[in-house]
């Protein structure tokens, strides 16, 4: 296979994410007013008898998502005068002169000046256009440490530079003075055993659900009860913290706790909770549902085959029809009737939490039905569809027996468009567990998707949209390279043909 041709299909799987989130990029800024974002914001139901702070922390909150900037005669006046000077306060009194300056200045610029309703003080805001948010959107998608990344004025003296040493469990490590983590890349025992905190993604920051996490903190930190351990620190301090010590950031200002724990500024750490990240909790239902789809659904499907128009094969077809023909949300009500009912299983994550098995179980058995369904139907018309080809004819006709004919010949070749799709399914799983996650209350991507919709949190929505995206598109590459492995007959170069 030509090595271009990978190339060419990876560039066209990116022009595609890059499309499809530029659609629901102008969908969730354009036609949303930005009002709704404030929807469930209770620090500005607090400022409800307060016009002024209400109306800049608006402003406050538009510009730090992006929608607009805008500057006040606070930040105006501080830009002129030293702090608390005679000058500042004269020039924050209205109808002073540089508050006929500052209107004059702004609206040349082409902002739009309006003036606060208590105190009358001008405040000018632009809107920042939509192609240029999804420009520095995209920009800032991917990020590299390094040595300058911090710039504190409080520390002008900060060592800076790159060592190699060792984690505080005894891993490997590369180590960083002067980037924003510590470790940049390390070792443990953990899957996937190789760790880097080099490289990051940013997809913006969550808001007004999680305010000020970034997105990929919300849906990539462990959840749950913090997972407490004995733990010796720089200082040679034991105790039991649930700190995970290879997160760790760099912070400005170290309070007495920190300086209790660390002999530098690098103590901005995450904690360790019990319980899987949304993203791993979507992950291991969906490949727990995926063994089970294949697991299931292909053996049946070659049973239905070979038993074509008898009872099991009625009764495979009965369950394939129940499943297509009725709404998905319809039957994983009844399966968690039936599970709730005649097996006690709860029938909500959370009434157990992750850490019981039987709170995996109905809502990953739910997400793999439809798939079940799915293999069952294509693997026995693929294998229907073998057993009249002439090539089976000829192996009757040499002797072979049912079962040989069935093992060695017509499932080798029914397999091949089922493999295919097995990248494609596991997306799926994963990205189609939207209606699953929320009737079970998992707290997986799935049921955020919904949530943040709800709540306007659109820097949420665009994330999760770019994540979903990202998967099923690559999945479908991933499925064409299978197939080629599975039968070197086929090849995706353009000089040789495509599948």
């Amino acid at each position: 296979m030509e090595k271009g041709y990978y190339w060419k299909r990876i560039l066209r799987s990116l022009v595609s994410v890059f499309f499809v989130i530029m659609i629901v990029f102008v969908m969730v800024y354009s036609l949303v007013p930005r009002d709704r974002i404030f929807s469930n914001d209770s620090n500005l139901v607090k400022l409800g008898g307060k016009p002024d702070e209400k109306l800049q922390y608006q402003m406050r909150t538009w510009q730090k998502l992006g929608y607009l900037t805008y500057a006040d005669m606070t930040t105006y006046c501080g830009s002129q005068y030293e702090v608390a000077s005679d000058e500042i306060k004269a020039c924050l009194v209205s109808g002073s002169s540089e508050e006929s300056d500052f209107v004059a200045y702004y609206e040349s610029k082409g902002y739009t000046v309006q003036y606060m309703p208590v105190s009358q003080s001008p405040i000018a805001s632009k809107d920042i256009p939509l192609l240029e948010r999804m420009g520095k959107w995209f920009s800032n998608l991917i990020s590299f440490d390094n040595t300058n990344s911090v710039q504190d004025t409080n520390n002008p003296d900060l060592e800076r530079g790159i060592s190699v040493g060792s984690t505080p469990t005894g891993g490997f490590a590369i180590k960083c003075s002067g980037c924003t983590n510590k470790y940049l890349f390390y070792t443990d025992s953990k899957f996937p055993f190789i760790h880097q905190n080099w490289i990051s993604m940013n997809l913006g920051t969550s808001y007004p659900t999680y305010d000020g996490l970034q997105v990929l903190d919300v849906i990539g930190q462990t959840q749950g009860k913090e997972k407490l351990s004995e733990m010796t620190f720089e200082t040679g301090k034991v105790t039991k913290s649930a700190i995970s010590l290879t997160s760790c950031t760099y912070k400005s200002t170290l309070d007495r706790l920190d300086k209790d724990k660390f002999t530098d500024n690098y103590a901005n750490c995450s904690t360790v909770k019990q319980d899987p990240s949304m993203i791993s909790t979507s992950l291991i239902m969906g490949v727990i549902a995926l063994i089970l789809s294949y697991g299931i659904g292909l053996p049946v499907g070659i049973k239905m085959a070979k038993s074509k128009d008898k009872f099991s094969d009625k009764l495979g077809m009965a369950y394939i029809i129940f499943i297509i023909s009725v709404p998905s949300l319809a039957y994983i009500f009844i399966f968690r009737y039936i599970g709730a009912n005649l097996f006690g299983l709860p029938t909500s994550f959370a009434t157990k939490g992750a850490q019981e098995f039987t709170s995996w179980i109905l809502p990953t058995v739910s997400l793999a039905l439809p798939s079940i369904a799915s293999l069952m139907l294509w693997m026995r018309r693929y294998m229907v569809d073998q057993m009249n080809s002439d090539y089976v004819k000829f192996a009757k006709a040499k002797g072979l027996s049912q079962s040989e004919i069935f093992n060695k010949h017509i499932f080798r070749n029914a397999v091949i468009p089922i493999a295919q799709g097995i990248p494609t399914n596991l997306a799926a799983c994963i990205t189609g567990a939207i209606i699953t996650e929320s009737v079970y209350a998992v707290p997986g991507m799935g049921k955020m998707l919904p949530d943040a919709i709800k709540s306007y949190n659109n820097s949420m929505v665009i994330a999760l949209a770019f994540i979903f995206t990202f998967i099923s598109v690559f999945a479908v590459f991933l499925g064409d390279v299978i197939i080629t492995k599975i039968d070197p007959r086929i090849t995706l170069s353009n000089k040789e043909g495509r599948v």
